[in-house]
């Protein structure tokens, strides 16, 4: 099975709001690599993270943590 369709909601947020990973790193106290390995899915944050993140950008955690999750079948 192959997986389409799943981006990481946190780039795509931190985008729309046009914030940069160096001010959401400052707020959270973590550094603006460990945001960019979030972002990349290298990472994840913890749900403290989450929800500190959903909080600071006033969106629900939900556009945060929600994915679409579309598999092909071969």
């Amino acid at each position: 099975m192959e997986k389409k369709g799943c981006s990481n909601r946190l780039r795509v947020v931190l985008a729309e709001k046009e914030i940069t990973n160096r001010w959401l790193a400052e707020q959270i106290g973590v550094t603006d690599m460990t945001v960019s390995r979030w972002k990349t899915n290298k990472i994840q944050p913890s749900m403290m993270q989450f929800v500190e993140i959903a909080r600071l950008l006033k969106v629900d955690i939900k556009d945060l943590i929600e994915a679409d999750f579309n598999y092909e079948i071969e």
